[in-house]
């Protein structure tokens, strides 16, 4: 371990020490970048343009690009790069991330790269956390592209298909990550090129790069067919389930999921009078019921969601967001919305879907940004191939960070940090408490309201009035509540009386599930060499301590000796927090480990149908022609292999249901002769006939317009059948952990039974396409007979 680290010490050295070396030469250009008029600038952007397209590279170009992107931020915002600015953007030119405390200025930073790339002409994706800071950077940043020539759009949700095909058309987009990921998917969802919206993936920048491309990266995206089916069925099966008690169900409290308890099983097979709840003629009703338990036992209201409009939104537990837009599929929303009595809505059925992972892994090249990523370096490299720079920070930092104070339960805690905040208060030092749940936020703010402490509240009931509230939080005097900090984009700005006063306190209330979001907090205080202190208040009745420590807390707990207000000996207790958070970091990488590989399977499946989907919208006849004819020789194959064995007698071949079977496909009686009494010859026969049905298809497909019609009947064929099969997939996927292999690996299962499943799929595409093409039979045998 120790020489890991000398080793990842002298590669960050020898990386920073050839970056700094670029840097000086940048800042030999800035006298003559100062001599430039602004015409001059613009023209400068077409002179590094040429030499790309003489066969320059942009590493060639890189640091003439910066210097002039420099001197233009400063004609045009008044903000000059710091040389450690410079040194982001080239971590991020080289598909890295830079790890930048907040304050430093990430946001100029990426109008570096993001200029030197759009050169060539293909696009530059600026991804943000929110549609707030996009429009933001937007409309700032792009001042300095628009003055240096380039075009900048902005990708935001409910924008018209011509709106977003702009958007995409500029040198550089900004955006929020699902909505490129949420567009991606509807490009393939299209029916004519002319409809899709996006241009092929060339780069992008990521902000907050741990929040998006990790922490949301358990969450697919999804795009749905609505389903008022069932809805009744939803109703009752929540009032049963509400019914329960603890013992007629089983929680893992690690995992977040819930099984039913033998007890629970019977007294719904008594309600219901069924003998077998798991038999295949009730799998809809367990469906709903199980989906019904989950959403009472795993979520939680004003921490996992909110009511609002009569509508259950969810939060983002690592942003405190709501995110917009998104539902929870499978029945999964709809029994939250029955839970809580609100309408419930359409379900939705998933017609396309990706995760984060295989959606960004799409880009030739990436950059990532954040104050927090070198404690998931590993998980960067191996998923997204992109290493971890540690950028120097402009000014040294002045923030200390006290240890932990622990207390046994969570009101001693409380009471702790009101008098804590009381304390800070009465000097006028501005303090900033970070929540990580609504519920606990709003108990917070009772507990100083007791106290007659004016503060304002920050979570996802108050996302209008985030930027605002964040800006003031450095100011004397103020108290913030916020429900976690990660990635709000806004710098907390002290004002002279606060840095007096030792500057932004930060008080964390619990610890969170990942020491990211831990430091990200902290990154409040201390921006730019600001004067600052952190502390977090922690019980040992925190939700963490619960999940993934009791065993250690039961061994721990007899030895703490509290004192009069609860709290103990921050160092033995902080081994339980400290377990309980090393304990959920290691699960929550193994789950997206494990969701990764088995998306892995759905990857492969989903890049085979988009390929061929692909080439019907692009009406490519060639290759059309060859994939519904090889799906016609698939179909006829597959119905003659499996009447046809050799494990049968002649006599006992099931001739009439081939028959039957050929007759459904192909529209036609198929012709063979009765004394064939060897299987080798029948399937030769058979074959025959086929081959000859295939090449008549094949003449008609030098016909423009039959080539349409194939086109069309293979669209309608891939998404109605790629619809059912992600169903299949989802159902799959949800039971394959559950399910005894002994020592079978559930992802090499699931990629053994996947792969069978998408045979079958394919198949019925080549089904569909097969009795589609065979229709025309009836198309030309009307012209002839017009004809006669």
């Amino acid at each position: 371990m120790i020489e890991f680290v000398k080793q990842l010490a002298n590669d960050q050295s020898r990386r920073l020490k050839g970056y700094e070396r670029r840097v000086a030469r940048i800042n030999q250009l800035e006298t003559d970048m100062k001599a430039l008029s602004d015409d001059e600038m613009r023209t400068y952007t077409e002179t590094l343009k040429a030499r790309l397209l003489d066969g320059k590279n942009v590493d060639d170009i890189a640091e003439e690009g910066f210097a002039l992107v420099r001197e233009a931020s400063v004609r045009v915002l008044g903000m000059r790069h710091y040389d450690v600015q410079l040194i982001g953007g080239f971590a991020l030119l080289e598909g890295n991330i830079s790890e930048m405390p907040t304050g430093e200025g990430k946001t100029l930073v990426a109008a570096l790269p993001s200029y030197v790339k759009a050169l060539e002409g293909k696009g530059v994706h600026v991804i943000t956390v929110n549609d707030y800071l996009a429009t933001r950077d937007a409309e700032q940043i792009g001042k300095i592209h628009d003055f240096l020539g380039l075009t900048v759009g902005l990708n935001v949700p409910d924008l018209e298909a011509d709106e977003k095909r702009d958007a995409y058309r500029a040198d550089i987009t900004y955006g929020v990550g699902t909505e490129f990921g949420f567009d991606y998917l509807r490009d393939h969802l299209v029916s004519h090129p002319e409809e899709r919206v996006q241009r092929p993936f060339h780069f992008a920048i990521v902000d907050e790069v741990d929040s998006i491309l990790i922490d949301e990266a358990k969450t697919p995206l999804i795009i749905a067919q609505k389903d008022r089916s069932h809805i009744r069925l939803k109703q009752l099966a929540q009032r049963v389930i509400a019914d329960f008690e603890e013992t007629d169900y089983e929680v893992d409290l690690e995992s977040k999921s819930v099984t039913l308890a033998e007890s629970g099983i019977l007294k719904i097979e008594d309600l219901f009078a069924i003998d077998n709840l798991f038999s295949a003629a009730h799998q809809v009703l367990y469906h709903y019921l199980v989906q019904a338990l989950r959403a009472n036992v795993l979520f939680e209201l004003d921490v996992d969601y909110i009511v609002k409009d009569d509508k259950i939104q969810l939060i983002d537990l690592f942003t405190g967001r709501i995110m917009e837009g998104r539902s929870l599929s499978e029945g999964l929303h709809q029994a939250l919305e029955a839970k809580e009595g609100v309408t419930i809505t359409e379900e939705n059925k998933t017609t396309a879907e990706i995760t984060i992972q295989h959606y960004f892994r799409m880009y030739p090249l990436i950059g990532g940004m954040t104050g927090t990523a070198q404690t998931s370096r590993q998980e960067f490299l191996k998923t997204y191939n992109m290493d971890v720079v540690q950028v120097p920070t402009n000014r040294e930092r002045q923030r200390i960070d006290h240890p932990d104070r622990v207390f046994m339960t969570i009101e001693q805690k409380y009471a702790a940090v009101t008098e804590k905040v009381d304390e800070l208060h009465a000097t006028g030092r501005p303090v900033l408490i970070g929540t990580t749940s609504i519920a606990q936020s709003e108990a917070i703010s009772k507990h100083l309201k007791k106290k007659r402490i004016r503060h304002e509240v920050l979570n996802a009931k108050t996302v209008a009035q985030e930027a605002d509230i964040i800006a003031e939080a450095g100011q004397f005097g103020k108290v913030t509540i916020a429900t976690n900090m990660a990635g709000r984009g806004t710098d907390i700005m002290l004002d002279a009386k606060s840095k007096e006063r030792g500057g932004l306190f930060v008080i964390g209330t619990e610890r969170h599930e990942s020491q990211r979001v831990d430091n990200q907090l902290r990154g409040r205080s201390g921006r730019q060499g600001d004067p600052g202190a952190t502390q977090f208040f922690v019980s040992l009745e925190d939700e963490i301590v619960k999940r993934f420590a009791t065993e250690k807390l039961e061994r721990v707990g007899k030895k703490l000796k509290p004192n009069a207000s609860g709290e103990v000996d921050a160092k033995e207790a902080g081994q339980v927090i400290e377990y309980a958070q090393t304990a959920v970091e290691g699960i929550g990488v193994s789950i997206r480990d494990y969701l990764f590989k088995l998306d892995d399977v759905l990857n492969e499946q989903r890049n085979i149908i988009y390929t061929i989907r692909n080439q019907a919208v692009n009406a490519d006849a060639k290759a059309i022609t060859q994939n519904v004819l090889g799906m016609m020789r698939l179909a006829l194959e597959n119905s003659i292999d499996m009447h046809v064995s050799d494990e049968l007698v002649p006599e006992e071949w099931p001739v009439e249901q081939l028959k039957e079977d050929l007759r459904y496909l192909t529209m036609r009686e198929p012709v063979w002769s009765h004394d064939i009494a060897d299987t080798f010859e029948l399937k030769d026969a058979l074959k025959d006939w086929m081959e000859e049905m295939v090449q008549t298809t094949a003449l008609r497909l030098e016909r423009e317009d039959i080539v349409h019609f194939a086109k069309d009947a293979l669209l309608r064929a891939l998404d109605m059948k790629w619809t059912d099969h992600l169903t299949t997939m989802s159902g799959l996927k949800e039971g394959i952990g559950l399910r005894g292999y002994g020592q079978e690996d559930p992802g090499r299962q699931f990629g053994k039974e996947g792969f069978e499943i998408f045979e079958q799929t394919y198949v019925n595409i080549a089904r569909d396409i097969t009795m589609e093409l065979c229709q025309l039979d009836r198309y030309f045998a009307e012209v002839a007979e017009e004809e006669v």
